[in-house]
């Protein structure tokens, strides 16, 4: 690992509080199988999903813990969708040490690094650079909501539904992402993830979400 990736794994494994990775863990709820049911469901989640994708600017905050190989860090994580361009900020609140993730369709830039600003075509491919792990920057956005991400070619990809009818799990890109809480309905919102758990291998991201928020006309 060069320099930088030690310098920026140590910050945040010394300095970001445990909260995320601490956080109790929900019930794993019974995987949906009556078949109208599952009917409705998947009628819900269409609903859903066709609000969720009519809302262009949106964001959440929430913490984040982050592993690979069993080494990663904790922190708080802003997250900040205006149409196709997003601005995401993690921070330690023990060494007021912060970087921000500006990126859109065309490349990101991740700053807040030793040495200065670092660019590139992919985000994921970006990050893993800058610190070594692997974090699933261009998918999050549809994962944190619960939606799968859009892969043109590819055949839809179906949820796994909980008994209450919410999203229980999705499969994407050799990725597992388990929803273990929502948020009740509020008003137009539909119900939102709380917790989710991404895992590809090694690779493991916590997130938790204190707040959404969406400015719906």
């Amino acid at each position: 690992m060069n320099p930088m990736k030690i310098l920026l794994a140590a910050a945040l494994v010394a300095g970001l509080g445990a909260c995320a990775t601490r956080a109790p863990r929900a019930d794993v709820a019974p995987i949906l199988r009556d078949p109208e049911a599952l009917s409705a469901a998947r009628a819900a989640q269409a609903t859903r999903e066709a609000w969720l994708r009519g809302q262009a600017d949106w964001s959440f905050a929430g913490r984040v813990a982050i592993s690979q190989a069993g080494k990663g860090g904790n922190g708080r994580l802003d997250w900040r969708q205006q149409g196709d361009r997003y601005t995401v900020s993690l921070s330690a609140p023990v060494t007021r040490q912060s970087w921000r993730l500006i990126g859109d369709a065309g490349g990101a830039r991740l700053e807040g690094l030793d040495g200065g600003p670092r660019e590139g075509a992919d985000a994921d491919e970006l990050l893993r650079e800058a610190t070594g792990w692997d974090i699933p920057v261009r998918h999050l956005a549809d994962w944190a909501r619960a939606l799968a991400a859009p892969e043109p070619g590819q055949p839809p990809i179906e949820p796994v539904f909980g008994a209450g009818g919410q999203v229980l799990e999705l499969r994407q890109s050799g990725w597992r992402i388990a929803y273990g809480e929502w948020q009740a309905l509020d008003g137009a919102v539909p119900a939102m993830p709380r917790r989710l758990d991404a895992e590809r291998g090694q690779a493991r991201v916590r997130l938790i979400v204190d707040q959404w928020q969406f400015d719906a006309p």
